[in-house]
C-alpha cells in the first residue's frame, strides 16, 4: 500500500496535534512547516467570513508557489498539502475579525470584549494535491458558535497568567484553559481549534 505524504503548512501546534490525531492509525507520513510568505491582510469593511475566504485563497498561492518551486528543482513535494486560517468574529461587529494579540493587554482586551457572550469563530481550510500536471483545490469556509461565560477578574487574570493566549485567535484554546469557561453552542468543535471540519473528512477520504 502507497504511504501518502501529508503536509500541514502551518505553524499552529493545536492544528498540528489535531491532524495528527486524525491521521493516527492511516497510511501516512504526516509533517508541518509554516509557509515562508508572509499573511496577507484581508481589506476593511469586509465582514469576517470573507476576510478568511481573502487570507485562505492568498495561504493558497503562496502554497502552489512555494510547492511548485520545489517540483521543479526535482524535490519530492507532499501528495496532500493543507493550509488553514481562523478568526474569531466580534461579537458586536461582523466586520471586525480579532486575530492572535501582539501582547498581554491586547489579549486581555479580547477577553473581555468575549466576556459573557456568544460569538462567531470562522475557520477555513484547503487541502491541494496534483493531478497529472495540475494543482487541484478543495476548501471551504465554515464556522461555530462559541459562549463565554462572565470571566471574573481572577479567572481573567488565570487565563492571561497561564499564556493560552499566546498564538490563539480571540486570545482562548478552547481544548485548553478556555475549556472551563467555555462551551460550543453550535458547529464543530474542529471549526473552533483551527479546521473547517468537511476539509479535514475530505482529507481522510483522499487517504
Amino acid at each position: 500500500m502507497t504511504v501518502k505524504k501529508v503536509h500541514l503548512a502551518s505553524a499552529s501546534a493545536r492544528r498540528f496535534e489535531m491532524l495528527n490525531e486524525a491521521l493516527n492509525g492511516l497510511n501516512v507520513e504526516f509533517s508541518a512547516k509554516p509557509l515562508v510568505s508572509s499573511e496577507d491582510i484581508p481589506p476593511t469593511g469586509m465582514n469576517v467570513a470573507s476576510q478568511v475566504e481573502k487570507i485562505l485563497e492568498s495561504k493558497i498561492n503562496s502554497a502552489i508557489a512555494e510547492f511548485s518551486l520545489q517540483l521543479e528543482s526535482e524535490n519530492q513535494i507532499p501528495d496532500i498539502i493543507l493550509v488553514a486560517d481562523t478568526l474569531v468574529e466580534d461579537p458586536d461587529d461582523i466586520n471586525i475579525s480579532l486575530g492572535q494579540p501582539v501582547d498581554r493587554n491586547g489579549a486581555a482586551a479580547m477577553l473581555l470584549q468575549l466576556s459573557g457572550r456568544r460569538h462567531n469563530v470562522w475557520s477555513g481550510t484547503a487541502l491541494l494535491y496534483r493531478k497529472e500536471s495540475t494543482w487541484v483545490v478543495d476548501s471551504n469556509v465554515e464556522f461555530a458558535t462559541v459562549e463565554i461565560n462572565d470571566l471574573s477578574p481572577e479567572s481573567l487574570s488565570f487565563l492571561l497568567d497561564s499564556n493560552s493566549w499566546l498564538g490563539k485567535a480571540g486570545a482562548y484554546d478552547l481544548a485548553g484553559e478556555m475549556g472551563e469557561y467555555g462551551r460550543l453552542i453550535t458547529g464543530k468543535e474542529e471549526c473552533v481549534l483551527g479546521f473547517a471540519p468537511t476539509i479535514i473528512a475530505n482529507l481522510i477520504k483522499l487517504i
